[in-house]
C-alpha cells in the first residue's frame, strides 16, 4: 500500500542500512537495523506508523542526500 508519508525505501541486509525517503524529500539512513524490523515494515499496513512505532527514534540515523531509495 503507498503511504503517505515515506515516498520509498531501501535495504541493504549485508549492510544492516535502512535508507529512507519521505514524500517531503528528506532522506535517512538508519544504522544496524535488522532484517526482521525491515520485514515488519514491508508486510505493514500503514507503513508511515510501522515507521513511527518501530524505527523512528530507535536506530542512529544520519540524513543524507543521494541515497537511492525505491
Amino acid at each position: 500500500m503507498p503511504s503517505s508519508v515515506i515516498r520509498g525505501w531501501n535495504y541493504d541486509e549485508a549492510e544492516r542500512r535502512l535508507d529512507i525517503l519521505f514524500v517531503s524529500g528528506r532522506r535517512y539512513r538508519y544504522h544496524e537495523v535488522p532484517p526482521e524490523i525491515v520485514e515488519g515494515m514491508r508486510a505493514a499496513f500503514s507503513r508511515g506508523s510501522y515507521y513511527n512505532r518501530n524505527i523512528r527514534d530507535r536506530f542512529r540515523f544520519t540524513r543524507s542526500r543521494g541515497v537511492a531509495a525505491t
